[in-house]
């Protein structure tokens, strides 16, 4: 499966081709300061920014996390989790938890390239990985891990008007995210952030 010339001649350049180095943990800034220091190494993980082929135009995957789950239960994320020793990096990561929570195919995905790591405020550092998805079949939520499945078109993503902002309190401290609302769903938090971020890397700009 050949990516789309147009996506491929604006994330290549743009892209890493490699996984980048996971930074030393006295250097990551978190994305909001929690209230007490971590007390062990931040967690690796990976997470799929899928760029799907449809007849109309390419899409960005999204899933509903399932409301049962211990953490961010029903938030808004892309596919993904923790780095297992298995794992052959982060792009053989995504693509299993992928395959896990949506049953996506690894066959169906072309790895364009990563950008850089995102260090979480639950101590996560999280390596994003882009791929085109041409799928030869529906995407079905697990029903463990995941309560639905939608998709954005990539056309809106890329639309700075489609940005707001979500604040929220913590620890008596006023904290804010990216937010975007589609057909119902709230996208916030680190998925809007990264969202934000990997819109911002496409159209050439600076991140706010």
């Amino acid at each position: 499966m050949a990516p789309s010339s147009e996506i491929v001649r604006l994330l290549s350049p743009r892209l890493l081709a490699d996984p980048p180095d996971l930074p030393p943990a006295r250097a990551l800034v978190p994305d909001w300061q929690p209230l007490k220091p971590f007390e062990r190494a931040p967690v690796p993980a990976a997470v799929l920014i899928a760029l799907v082929r449809r007849p109309e135009g390419h899409t960005v995957l999204y899933t509903e996390r399932s409301p049962d789950l211990r953490a961010h239960s029903g938030q808004v994320a892309f596919p993904g989790g923790k780095i297992d020793g298995s794992d052959d990096g982060p792009a053989a990561a995504a693509l299993r938890e992928a395959n896990e929570e949506v049953g996506m195919m690894a066959r169906d995905a072309t790895i364009l390239g990563y950008m850089e790591t995102y260090y979480t405020g639950t101590n996560y550092l999280i390596t994003p990985v882009v791929a085109e998805v041409d799928p030869t079949g529906p995407f079905v939520p697990n029903p463990g891990e995941v309560h639905s499945v939608f998709e954005v078109p990539l056309e809106r993503i890329l639309d700075a008007r489609s940005y707001g902002r979500f604040r929220i309190s913590r620890g008596g401290k006023q904290h804010s995210t990216w937010q975007i609302d589609h057909d119902g769903h709230v996208i916030w938090g680190i998925t809007a952030n990264l969202t934000r971020q990997f819109r911002d890397l496409v159209v050439g700009e600076v991140a706010a």
